[in-house]
């Protein structure tokens, strides 16, 4: 079975997933209340039903109404996601995306954040990465 692919989705679609990780399950009208300027419940409602077709969601009976879940853990969408930004805009290239995102953020990275970045650049080199 292969997973359902993150960029794949329109914005609404994924409001309505990162609700759901949020949230961990929710109704469609508890999704609604964690969108901004949320669509209609009947929206959300076709909404979380493309979802579910796409493999992105799947719904629990619980009594009358449907709770749904997300199908894939949020570590493994993110994943999913940055390998498919590396390979449509950087060409594959970690380094060339690694160099955009730390001219994107280097005004606002502290010394933390650069120590812990220095750390997994070691790590990685140590594994051969």
């Amino acid at each position: 079975m292969t997973r359902p692919a993150p960029h794949d989705l329109s914005r609404r679609e994924r409001q309505i997933v990162d609700a759901l990780y949020k949230l961990g399950r929710g109704s469609a009208a508890d999704i609604q209340a964690e969108i901004p300027a949320a669509p209609s419940y009947s929206a959300v409602r076709s909404l979380l039903r493309i979802l579910e077709e796409k493999g992105h969601v799947r719904h629990e009976q619980d009594g009358p109404r449907y709770v749904y879940v997300p199908v894939v853990n949020r570590d493994s969408a993110k994943r999913s996601a940055m390998r498919h930004l590396v390979q449509t805009f950087f060409d594959g290239s970690t380094s060339q995306a690694m160099s955009a995102l730390l001219d994107v953020s280097s005004s606002r990275l502290d010394d933390a954040e650069l120590d812990r970045l220095r750390t997994l650049i070691d790590q990685a080199r140590k594994r051969g990465v």
